[in-house]
């Protein structure tokens, strides 16, 4: 019977936060415990937050994006208003012709 030992080596780094960010790291990090319910290290916290980051700028570009002015709104409108006055126009034929009816 043998023994097999597998080594993982990961290197950190050390990163040095004051004392209300490191307050603030570890609420985030109790937060993410309860909804996940497992525990959470302050890493899955700083990368939780780095991707609340992320998400946020890609919906800014969305919106962005989506609020850019459309080209052709200028022809569209003035399609929209011919059309108007049109309807109008026979609105005004059939409720003309009605009131000759009824004389």
């Amino acid at each position: 019977m043998s023994i097999t030992t597998i080594v993982f080596t990961i290197i950190m780094t050390t990163i040095s936060v004051t004392d209300d960010v490191k307050e603030k790291l570890l609420k985030v990090a109790s937060e993410l415990q309860l909804k996940r319910g497992r525990r959470v290290d302050l890493n899955e916290a700083l990368s939780f937050l780095i991707d609340q980051r992320d998400q946020r700028e890609k919906n800014v570009e969305l919106l962005e994006e989506a609020c850019k002015p459309m080209g052709g709104v200028k022809e569209s409108l003035e399609e929209l208003q011919v059309e108007r006055k049109n309807d109008e126009r026979r609105l005004e034929r059939k409720i003309g012709n009605r009131h000759k009816r009824a004389d």
